[in-house]
């Protein structure tokens, strides 16, 4: 049996790239370079209930981790549905499922790999037609206190 290098290669890359994160007090698995770049496990971020029924929530970096944009992963099942009136920039990118922002009386759907830009002062409905599972990013990061 002939032995792939390069399979190798990527095998021994992520047994290291795993072995450097470790979780945060929150569980969630980071690693931060000296230079300020940080990796997060998406995969570890687990989201809490929410105020509302159907909506869960998980901050991924603190202010004083990133002073200048906040991140985080929510999730909304079927029947969750958020109304929010964003006085920030926002990105959303679709991890997994289907997310829809309702706006005006429209609907803008995304799907897994998809990104969407809310601009500031929009009031939307976030909502789903089965559940989705998606990483926010906010600018400025300190209007993070007015989401959690």
């Amino acid at each position: 049996m002939a032995v792939n290098e390069e399979i190798i290669k990527k095998i021994v890359e992520t047994i290291i790239s795993e072995a450097c994160v470790s979780p945060d007090e929150n569980g969630i698995k980071k690693h931060r370079d000296k230079s300020g770049v940080m990796v997060i496990k998406t995969k570890s971020i687990k989201a809490e209930q929410w105020e509302q029924p159907g909506v869960y929530l998980k901050q991924a970096t603190s202010l004083e981790e990133a002073p200048r944009m906040g991140c985080g992963v929510m999730e909304l099942d079927r029947d969750g549905t958020l109304a929010w009136t964003l006085t920030y920039d926002e990105y959303d990118y679709v991890i997994d499922g289907i997310l829809q922002i309702e706006i005006d009386g429209r609907t803008v759907t995304g799907c897994e790999g998809d990104i969407i830009l809310i601009p500031r002062n929009s009031h939307v409905i976030f909502k789903t037609p089965c559940s989705t599972r998606y990483a926010y990013f906010v600018y400025p990061a300190d209007v993070v206190d007015e989401i959690v």
